[in-house]
């Protein structure tokens, strides 16, 4: 159990499990570097900095699971998207977090 785990308790994965089983678009929000270092099965590498000018890559999209190394900067682009008009966007926390959720 990690250290935010016993201060805030268990995360509740529900929405995230559901964006995940319905075929959601799964955005790493990492830097390249970090990204090439390990990440979720099938998903991209848009970093922070660069989600406004790659806006195409999100329309269309029913679901979209945005994550990070902490889920500071996937809270971010979360609010970055919903400000630019997307909903549906899921903050799904640090990678890890999210991987576990697609291996299951």
């Amino acid at each position: 159990m990690s250290f935010f785990s016993i201060l805030f308790g268990k995360t509740d994965n529900t929405v995230l499990n559901n964006a995940i089983k319905e075929g959601a678009f799964l955005v790493d929000v990492r830097t390249p570097g970090e990204f090439s270092s390990g990440t979720v099965h099938g998903a991209v590498n848009i970093p922070l900095d660069r989600i406004t000018a790659e806006l195409a890559k999100f329309k269309g999209k029913k679901n979209i699971v945005v994550f990070c190394r902490s889920g500071s900067r996937s809270s971010q682009a979360k609010g970055l998207l919903e400000q630019k008009g997307f909903q549906n966007v899921v903050n799904g926390g640090t990678w890890t977090n999210v991987k576990n959720c697609v291996e299951t």
